[in-house]
């Protein structure tokens, strides 16, 4: 189990933190992504600060368990957001948002599993 929940929670903390970094550099497809939306390009930088805030605190639950699962907890709800903001403009893009979501679905799974608060 402990090989399982190093695995999830890494990989899930990895993809967080790439996309943390296309945010912050100040790429272009955040920022089309953004204005699809109809999300203010201001917020992009804030954005990118919660999922980087969100992948260092999956990786600071391995020291501090419950940070670990409050941060999983907050990615899952911002992928959900991410989702409806999609559908809410009828995009069909929504396949890199689902596999964001499953990944930190599954951190915070393995982790209330791991630490017996499932």
């Amino acid at each position: 189990m402990f090989a399982t929940y190093v695995t999830v929670t890494v990989v899930a903390s990895v993809f967080t933190a790439i996309a943390a970094v296309t945010y912050l550099i100040g790429h272009e497809y955040p920022k089309t992504q953004a204005d699809m939306k109809g999300v203010p390009r201001a917020w992009v930088p804030r954005l990118g600060m919660c999922l980087a805030a969100g992948s260092l605190g999956l990786l600071a639950g391995f020291a501090v368990p419950l940070l670990g699962n409050l941060a999983a907890i907050g990615l899952v709800l911002y992928f959900v957001g991410a989702i409806a903001a999609h559908l809410r403009v009828r995009s069909r893009e929504i396949v890199g948002g689902i596999v964001f979501l499953v990944t930190a679905v599954g951190a915070l799974v393995v982790n209330l599993n791991y630490h017996g608060w499932a």
